[in-house]
């Protein structure tokens, strides 16, 4: 079985979202995904709609999605990757060269994001910005 992982705060679920969930989920066997936490993300001064709990409960839910896990901390990439198994890490193209780290352990994809969409855009529109 080939094992696929990608990371995300996945806040304001939209298409672009599913897009990169099912072109990162035909990769592999099983896509895992790790989820930022709202922990972590306060330590990156982002603040989500909905909470991890809710963004966990809606990813689980997609069918392309085999498992959601936690993302706690910058460093815990290699941990998952080696501890479970993972033969590819998957991540939007806008994070390009910045993960390659991890090609010592798993092939490394950097796939095109969907244009026209994210989830900064949605939220300016709706405050009004």
């Amino acid at each position: 079985m080939k094992k696929v992982i990608t990371y995300g705060t996945f806040d304001l679920l939209h298409h672009g979202h599913i897009r990169l969930l099912e072109r990162a989920r035909a990769l592999g066997d099983h896509l895992t995904v790790a989820v930022s936490t709202d922990e972590f993300n306060l330590g990156k001064g982002k603040v989500c709609t909905y909470t991890y709990t809710e963004r966990k409960h809606i990813l689980e839910a997609i069918r392309y999605v085999d498992e959601v896990i936690p993302e706690t901390t910058w460093e815990q990439k290699i941990i998952d990757v080696k501890e479970r198994n993972i033969d590819v890490f998957v991540i939007g193209d806008d994070w390009t060269g910045k993960f390659d780290f991890l090609k010592e352990f798993c092939e490394v994809v950097y796939l095109p994001r969907t244009a026209g969409i994210s989830t900064t855009q949605i939220k300016e529109s709706l405050s009004g910005s």
